[in-house]
């Protein structure tokens, strides 16, 4: 059974940083890009970051540029997040997901792309 687990969410004060990581079971994702999508109360799911299956490319959501950082062990099957300077306006369920494309030099941040889903982690900012 394939799974994408996420963790380390949770509450913080603005301004302050945390790390989410997503394990992946069943399957090796080395060769899928792997992203991070997010939904707020009452809003779409939204791109937050991407990264290539090879690991040279990474891609941003402008809110989030400079502030988070995608980053990928494909020796241990996970993926992180790391958020700096967070804002009030990031607090939503955060989810971590595997593009079903093999080795694609494309990448899209549209969530139909993406195959494989975590049951997401909730990050809540306090102002």
């Amino acid at each position: 059974q394939v799974q994408l687990v996420e963790s380390g969410g949770g509450l913080v004060q603005a301004g302050g940083s945390l790390r989410l990581s997503c394990a992946a079971s069943g399957r090796t994702f080395s060769n899928n890009a792997m992203g991070w999508f997010r939904q707020a109360p009452g809003k779409e799911r939204e791109f937050v970051a991407i990264m290539t299956w090879s690991g040279g490319s990474t891609y941003y959501a402008d809110s989030v540029k400079g502030r988070f950082t995608i980053s990928r062990d494909n020796s241990e099957n996970t993926v992180y997040l790391q958020m700096n300077s967070l804002k009030y306006e990031d607090t939503a369920v955060y989810y971590c997901a595997a593009d079903r494309r093999f080795r694609s030099t494309v990448v899209s941040s549209e969530p139909a792309q993406y195959a494989y889903w975590g049951q997401g982690t909730q990050v809540t900012v306090s102002s």
